[in-house]
């Protein structure tokens, strides 16, 4: 059975990770064809642009989700 503890650090990994692969992507974006060995928008960029955008908005979601969690829990024990 998953705790409120456990829940949050997991939201708070997956936020960071999201947040990384991100910044990753901003760096280098050659990293996503290197990975999988496809282009899928033949050079574009147009693709990773997405997955940039995507991966901010999870991080930010998990976040604010773990932020919420995090004050529920502390609401109901304090």
């Amino acid at each position: 059975m998953w705790t409120a503890r456990f829940r949050f650090w997991m939201e708070v990994v997956l936020a960071v990770l999201a947040a990384g692969f991100a910044i990753l992507t901003l760096i280098t974006r050659e990293w996503i064809e290197l990975l999988f060995g496809i282009d899928p928008d033949k050079g574009r960029g147009a693709l990773e642009w997405a997955i940039v955008i995507a991966l901010f908005v999870a991080s930010a979601a998990l976040a604010l989700i773990a932020r919420w969690d995090r004050k529920r829990h502390v609401a109901i024990a304090g």
